[in-house]
């Protein structure tokens, strides 16, 4: 699936979810379902700046795609962080690179997070689309 189809999944999932308190709920069962993360990249070069919980995020490139490994260490933002890499793993990096990620208003994040996770939000969706347009220019 492209990044669209992917955010359009996401859409229709939490249209199912009748309030807030069942999305956070499956926005944390997101979190606990995240592939464990790299030990010798949780540093501070990793780290994405105006989050705040402590976020880390590596991707490398392979045949063009963009793959992404990400963990915070609290769940909503590792639950935010999955819903990211559905989103934008295994993607073309010059794809990610331009691609906003429209399901986060579409679904309510923008409107329903604190001030504090919606800022880190924006960091982690503005560190993953500068480290694709890095990788897709290499």
């Amino acid at each position: 699936m492209n990044i669209n189809e992917v955010q359009d999944e996401i859409i229709s999932e939490f249209e199912f979810l009748s309030d807030w308190e069942e999305k956070y709920t499956y926005i944390i069962d997101l979190a606990k379902d995240l592939a464990p993360y790299p030990e010798q990249y949780r540093d501070e070069a990793h780290k994405v700046r105006g989050c705040q919980s402590q976020v880390w995020l590596h991707a490398e490139l392979r045949d063009g795609k963009l793959h992404l490994f990400a963990d915070s260490d609290a769940l909503i933002p590792k639950g935010l962080i999955s819903l990211l890499l559905r989103v934008y793993d295994d993607q073309p990096a010059s794809t990610v690179a331009v691609t906003p990620p429209y399901f986060i208003d579409r679904i309510g994040l923008s409107s329903n997070l604190s001030p504090t996770r919606s800022n880190g939000l924006a960091s982690m969706v503005k560190k993953i689309q500068a480290v694709a347009a890095e990788q897709a220019v290499s």
